[in-house]
């Protein structure tokens, strides 16, 4: 099926610094996503009646607030949770709020521990750094973990570790994990697990609750605008009574119930958590990508970019020079996420001539996942350290990064291009320039 139609922008030709109109090519969907046309209608069809949310009464206010609540509903749905009263959506501006709300509200003593791996985002990495010690397991040679690993970690830890935190699907390989499998042992040994989900949701169906207790998903984070609605959005969808227990991350208006000279009282989950003025907008259109793509149906989605994902990997396989990351005979456990380089060739120069010259978008440098592609290119932590302070950054990555609008046409116009680049007589490797994106 032909997902193009469903999407706004995409077709709209950029004009080249050499005066040549082309349609662009959007290989850069890890990073953010094109609105649905259905998002960007929603929007404008409620511009209009933008009012209050919970505060005061009118028209305006009491259809925003119910919009708003709906979205809730909508968004549990998505994750197969919605008649499960443990669990509640908390809105926040993307993955990465999420996230440091979480290791601030769940963490209470330095000395509690979190477990992690190697593979994560700096999302999922920083803001634990600031309240616990972490354990990190490490990665296999082509960027795997283990889980047997994790259980071994668990059981060293004695208790100790509160809290295992993983991503759903890597940013930089696709690789995706077994999170049903981790969260059963995570609470066999006393932990609750935190899903990463910004790679993963759009790409493919998450049940939260999994098929035992044992299986659910305590908490899941996730940025709309890595699927499909770009308005400044996000959620953590998670257990209430964890929340209940805690002081939330940010405090003002809305998050209180009374408010007194010597003491306060909060206001319940997920309110407590949402203080200040909430973006409606970012809400209803989160909710409006998540509906769609349950609409659309995830098997079909996994088809096509299956389809798209395997074309593309085998076909760079027969280009010379070019050097691929990851496990690329089997990829199943893998979305579309594409890691390459190609043989003396700076990472950075590639990707800017693809941009300039043939209006592809591809990603550039580390992709806020230092550890990791330092793994992946076998590069020991002293000699990445060197570099960073040195101000070479000669070590990265190019990453193409698939979404449902994307096709086989685009794919062959990328391949091609790769093809001839890779191929150049002039190939060299560069290390400044101007206009170098590194992370």
């Amino acid at each position: 099926m032909d997902y193009r139609n469903l999407f706004d922008g995409i077709d709209d030709k950029i004009k080249l610094s050499n005066g040549v109109l082309l349609t662009p090519i959007n290989f850069d969907n890890g990073a953010t996503t094109p609105p649905l046309k259905s998002v960007t209608q929603i929007i404008y069809d409620n511009i209009k009646n933008y009012g209050p949310i919970a505060r005061g009464v009118g028209f305006k206010g009491e259809y925003c607030t119910t919009m708003f609540n709906k979205a809730r509903d909508i968004i549990l749905d998505f994750f197969c949770v919605l008649d499960n009263d443990d669990y509640t959506v908390i809105y926040t501006k993307s993955d990465t709020e999420g996230l440091n709300a979480l290791a601030n509200v769940l963490i209470q003593d330095k000395d509690d521990m979190v477990l992690t791996t190697r593979m994560e985002h700096h999302a999922n990495d920083l803001p634990f750094r600031r309240v616990a010690k972490m354990v990190y397991v490490e990665v296999d040679v082509l960027g795997r973990i283990n889980i047997d690993d994790i259980e071994e970690e668990l059981i060293k830890a004695n208790g100790k570790i509160k809290v295992v935190t993983i991503t759903g699907a890597s940013n930089v390989t696709g690789y995706i994990t077994p999170i049903h499998d981790i969260a059963r042992l995570a609470h066999k040994y006393g932990a609750v697990i935190i899903v990463d989900g910004a790679q993963l949701i759009a790409h493919r169906e998450v049940n939260l609750a999994g098929n035992s207790k044992d299986e659910e998903i305590d908490f899941l984070t996730f940025s709309a605008h890595k699927a499909y609605a770009p308005f400044g959005s996000g959620a953590i969808v998670g257990k209430k009574d964890y929340l209940n227990e805690e002081d939330p991350f940010l405090s003002g208006g809305g998050c209180v119930a009374g408010v007194f000279d010597e003491r306060l009282i909060w206001t319940a989950v997920p309110e407590k958590y949402e203080a200040g003025t909430q973006n409606f907008f970012g809400a209803i259109a989160m909710a409006k990508a998540l509906s769609d793509l349950k609409n659309i149906g995830f098997q079909n989605i996994e088809m096509h970019e299956k389809l798209l994902k395997d074309y593309i990997i085998n076909s760079m396989k027969s280009i010379k020079n070019v050097i691929m990351y990851g496990d690329v005979d089997y990829t199943d456990d893998r979305i579309g996420v594409i890691p390459f380089n190609i043989k003396n060739r700076d990472y950075s120069e590639v990707s800017i001539k693809m941009a300039t010259e043939n209006a592809i978008s591809l990603r550039s440098g580390k992709f806020c996942a230092h550890t990791y592609v330092y793994r992946l290119l076998g590069v020991s932590d002293s000699d990445a350290y060197r570099d960073v302070i040195s101000g070479e950054y000669f070590y990265g990555m190019i990453r193409a990064s698939l979404g449902l609008y994307n096709t086989k046409d685009e794919a062959d116009i990328f391949l091609n291009e790769l093809d001839q680049i890779s191929n150049s007589r002039n190939s060299r490797r560069v290390r400044k320039h101007i206009g170098r994106i590194r992370f």
